[in-house]
């Protein structure tokens, strides 16, 4: 058949399912309280936006949202964040982990947690079903991938991105033919000789961008797109998870192809990658753009007033709103969370400020002393360099924060730090003068 005479996907045949992520070990303390995609992102987001604006971008409206560990804070921002016109067929329906009479049990995987929702996504009766990951910083349009899923005749589509062969040893990496099919897959493969063995033909390397020539391998990205009836099929068995189980026992009997996504694309995976890519947000011409107008990331609309800034010096930092702000700070490569309140003659450096889930009553000075809990926020005349600083913390006027001649890890009662980054957990208080 050929491609002019293929029927193009239609959305409204469409179903999308979002993972809500495990446990996040990796994340740890950030998900501590809350799950993986309900971490804030870029000031005033939350991880989950991104795929969620990804659907709605693309015109898929139909989206499942699958929950599990900590997920309070998560259903509260889906709540209070998205709601469809009641005439239009579009919803985003939170399927949490339940006990059923045929499986009392946890969700042990990404196949098992879509399989024991077959019943919902079987009742909306979709010709296809685009599988994503909810905490990864990208913008795609599923349209697209849609389009060349149909148009190769493919039972299942994998996104991949190219990488470097000396960056493949921590992803799954896809080995395909000359014309994108996909004929092995490596989960992790950590010996070079393996990794060497998996570089892309060079027909498909000419289908990339000039800058994007530097990656050898292609890795998958978790985003998938499955006919319905292949779904159903593939998951009549007892595997748990589409990276490590479905996607390589289906290379032999299945059409699978690989759809190349040349943007920018991050797995926030690690506190190291977390905290990268919100630095990267600060550039003036940074690689995922929140003010791109075509394809806007949407949240929840807060209604908080405007930041108000008393004075001082800033430098590639981003300021949310509802922050107030002393005078005389210097604040360098930064973002500033809702409802951030920082004392007069900070200095701030390489910092992930996430604000505050509320404002004080009647807010106390940040002046302080070592005797009494200071108030909301970051006190006066601080000095903090590359730290994390979770919602709701109290750290008062005085305080050092820096990882400089520490480990790249440690677990104090106040802080921890990974990777070399300090990151102080949600609602955590620390006394005025602290040094960190």
């Amino acid at each position: 058949m050929s491609s002019s005479a293929r029927p193009q996907p239609s959305v409204d045949n469409v179903i999308a399912v979002i993972m809500g992520g495990g446990q996040g070990t990796r994340l740890a303390p950030l998900t501590r309280l809350r799950a993986k995609p309900a971490v804030p992102l870029g000031a005033k987001f939350r991880l989950v936006d991104i795929p969620i604006s990804n659907c709605i971008n693309s015109d898929i409206r139909r989206i499942y949202l699958l929950t599990q560990f900590n997920s309070a804070s998560l259903h509260r921002h889906i709540l209070q964040a998205y709601r469809f016109d009641r005439f239009s067929r579009g919803f985003i329906e939170i399927c949490a982990a339940q006990q059923t009479l045929d499986n009392l049990g946890w969700y042990q995987g990404t196949a098992d947690a879509v399989r024991r929702n077959l019943r919902y996504i079987a009742d909306m009766r979709p010709e296809y079903v685009v599988i994503l990951s909810g905490d990864q910083l990208y913008r795609m349009d599923y349209r697209l991938l849609l389009q060349q899923h149909v148009e190769t005749e493919a039972e299942i589509t994998v996104a991949a991105i190219p990488v470097p062969t000396d960056a493949a040893g921590g992803l799954g990496i896809l080995q395909t033919d000359d014309h994108g099919r996909i004929i092995r897959f490596v989960e992790k493969p950590k010996d070079a000789a393996t990794r060497e063995s998996l570089r892309m033909p060079s027909a498909l390397r000419r289908r990339l961008r000039p800058e994007k020539r530097t990656g050898d391998c292609l890795a998958s990205m978790g985003i998938y797109v499955f006919n319905a009836d292949v779904l159903t099929e593939t998951l009549a068995n007892d595997r748990v998870d589409f990276g490590k189980d479905i996607l390589p026992s289906s290379i032999a009997s299945r059409r699978v192809f690989a759809y190349l996504f040349q943007g920018y694309w991050e797995d926030i995976g690690t506190i190291r990658a977390f905290f990268e890519a919100n630095l990267l947000i600060t550039k003036p011409n940074p690689p995922f753009n929140f003010f791109d107008l075509q394809s806007p990331i949407y949240t929840r609309a807060r209604h908080l007033p405007a930041s108000l800034v008393s004075g001082g010096s800033f430098k590639e930092t981003v300021i949310a709103e509802g922050c107030l702000i002393g005078a005389g700070v210097r604040i360098e490569r930064t973002l500033v969370g809702i409802r951030s309140l920082i004392g007069e003659a900070c200095d701030l450096k390489e910092c992930v400020l996430m604000g505050n889930d509320h404002f004080e009553d009647a807010p106390a000075s940040h002046e302080g002393n070592s005797n009494e809990t200071p108030p909301l926020g970051i006190g006066a005349r601080c000095v903090i360099r590359r730290t994390i600083v979770d919602k709701n913390v109290h750290i008062g006027a005085d305080c050092a924060i820096s990882p400089e001649g520490k480990p790249d890890r440690v677990d104090e009662e106040l802080y921890c730090i990974r990777d070399g980054i300090v990151v102080i957990p949600k609602g955590t208080i620390i006394p005025a003068g602290t040094k960190i």
